[in-house]
């Protein structure tokens, strides 16, 4: 079965893209009748040497996201991982001839296709008398053995143009340029690697790979890699890729070494998450760092893709300072990042913490047997959520992301690894905010935020004293943050409608002589049957306010995971005889 895809048309997916892209970019210009993106300023690059560059489409946002004043003049694009026409690269040249430039440089990858196409154009140019250059760019480092066809040209290719562009800038002449970025070129390398393969449209996956595998070495048209791994963390599949990348028995290996200054790149093959292509990069940066490499400049992103591809490659270039000045030259085009002009390496990342102002003691210490019923209270409250977890996911996954079991027993081991430091639990207005603070860094997610609000505000009433009718006036003031803030009410279905429940039932210990055990217990109740009832209602506030009530046909997990709080509360205070 193909891919699913947004398009107008498989035949007319490409040209539908660049144009896209030019409509959003008044900077560059069509050229008519041609897959074709320019420079709209071409006449003010008279006398300078132009850069033009290209190749299959489906690498977005190469090769036109990199045209711009200090990279690429402009690029031509072939259909999907296929090399341009001939006739649209001599046409791209004459347009840029005509402009009154010092001769054209074709920057290259090298593939057959790009190789013959832009070659052949060159040779037709030349023979008009038009001064024009190539350089073909092979930076794969997939290889062990030399392969006739030689290197791929991969996400390196980006630095070349970057690298061009900033030498024409300054002015330099056409000759000059190509042997200084021949030489450049020399001194990096790229390795892929991904997750499953990538589908053409219209087109089946080139490749199909097991649930632990991974491939390794593969190119930027869904071709198949070297070899395949098996599924690993993210430092170790990192580790493998910096030592087959700079292992010197591999002819195609980058000689980087303890001392060496490089750039990096770690491009988003294309359907990789953006938390995991930071994942990606933190191990890299601290991996060759840990090497005594020095990373000069750090390049976190999607630059040149394979369609919707879940991997990355990383890209090791080998600088000096006259190669960075050209990499930090300033450029107009929209893909390259903003860089600072500072090394990744030496910089202090970390700022220490402000420290938390000592809280005073307060009036309100209990100590002694209250304080070990507190202890119980929350190890049992935890012991339950940690329980609930699984069936909290089942019920979230009917109209949220199925996680709020996961988060509550986060909660409950962050709870559970507090209690193992043995904290002192005079102060129940202390406890509440110290379980507060713990829950809004630990728990995460909406959940942890709106249980601070509640613990944050509850705790205030009970700074003074702590008898019955301050226990009620903290459920209150907990409530009406939670309220406040969440925008849920009582009939949204959430974990509101418990809340709401146990409130009104310990509305009770306002009134003198009120009993606790019993109004204890229906409050316990209420919730339950509370959260029970939000199987039928509508939701109207949270994440399941965007489904189809026709799907919600289970208790709110949040609700659920109120009144199992309460119930735990309850059954430890009992067999306390409290």
């Amino acid at each position: 079965m193909t891919s699913k895809k947004l398009l107008n048309s498989v035949e007319g997916c490409a040209d539908d893209s660049l144009a896209g892209f030019v409509a959003c970019n008044p900077d560059l210009q069509l050229l008519q009748g041609h897959r074709v993106a320019l420079r709209s300023d071409l006449d003010s690059l008279k006398g300078r040497v132009a850069l033009l560059s290209g190749g299959g489409s489906g690498h977005e946002p190469a090769h036109a996201g990199f045209i711009g004043k200090g990279m690429l003049t402009g690029v031509i694009a072939g259909s999907v991982f296929a090399s341009p026409a001939v006739g649209s690269i001599l046409a791209a040249i004459r347009a840029v001839d005509q402009a009154g430039t010092a001769g054209i440089l074709l920057i290259v990858k090298n593939y057959t296709g790009d190789r013959l196409n832009f070659g052949f154009a060159m040779e037709q140019a030349k023979a008009e008398g038009i001064p024009v250059e190539m350089v073909v760019i092979g930076d794969d480092s997939a290889f062990t053995v030399l392969k006739k066809a030689g290197r791929r040209g991969l996400c390196g290719t980006i630095l070349i143009h970057k690298v061009a562009g900033a030498l024409a800038e300054e002015g330099v002449g056409l000759e000059e340029i190509a042997k200084r970025v021949n030489k450049i070129a020399k001194a990096m390398g790229t390795l892929g690697v991904s997750l499953s393969s990538c589908s053409v449209p219209g087109s089946k996956p080139t490749f199909e790979l097991a649930d632990d595998e991974l491939e390794l070495g593969l190119g930027i048209h869904g071709e198949a890699g070297v070899r395949r791994i098996k599924r690993a963390p993210v430092d170790q599949i990192v580790t493998l890729m910096l030592d087959h990348m700079t292992n010197t028995s591999n002819v195609s290996y980058v000689p980087v070494e303890s001392g060496s200054s490089v750039i990096l790149i770690v491009n988003n093959l294309g359907g990789l998450s953006f938390l995991e292509l930071g994942i990606i990069a933190e191990a890299t940066i601290r991996l060759l760092e840990d090497r005594g490499v020095q990373v000069a400049r750090a390049l976190v992103g999607t630059f040149m893709s394979a369609l919707e591809m879940p991997g990355v490659s990383l890209t090791l270039m080998l600088v000096d300072e006259p190669v960075l000045k050209l990499i930090d030259a300033e450029t107009t085009a929209t893909a390259w990042p903003h860089l600072a002009k500072v090394p990744v390496t030496r910089r202090k990342r970390i700022r220490t913490a402000p420290r938390e102002t000592p809280v005073a003691p307060e009036a309100t210490a209990v100590g002694g047997v209250a304080s070990k019923q507190m202890m119980l209270v929350l190890e049992r409250v935890c012991t339950t959520l940690t329980g609930l977890e699984k069936h909290l996911n089942a019920l979230d996954r009917a109209a949220g992301d199925g996680d709020c079991g996961t988060t509550h027993s986060r909660a409950a081991k962050a709870i559970q690894s507090w209690l193992k430091e043995d904290p002192a639990l005079d102060s129940p207005a202390q406890v509440l905010s110290k379980l507060s603070v713990l829950l809004l860094e630990r728990m995460g997610g909406s959940s942890g935020a709106l249980y601070g609000l509640f613990l944050t505000a509850a705790a205030q009433p009970l700074k003074t004293k702590t008898d019955l009718p301050s226990w009620s006036a903290a459920m209150d003031a907990g409530l009406d943050a939670m309220m406040k803030y969440g925008k849920a009410a009582p009939g949204d279905r959430t974990m509101v409608d418990s809340l709401w429940a146990v409130k009104q039932e310990l509305q009770a210990w306002k009134s003198t002589g009120a009993s606790f055990l019993p109004v204890l217990t229906k409050a316990a109740e209420s919730a339950e049957a509370a959260a029970i009832a939000t199987k039928n209602m509508e939701a109207g506030a949270g994440r399941a306010s965007y489904i189809s009530s026709a799907r919600l046909d289970q208790p709110d997990p949040g609700a659920v995971a109120i009144a199992a709080i309460f119930r735990a509360i309850l059954e430890v205070l009992q067999t306390q005889g409290e």
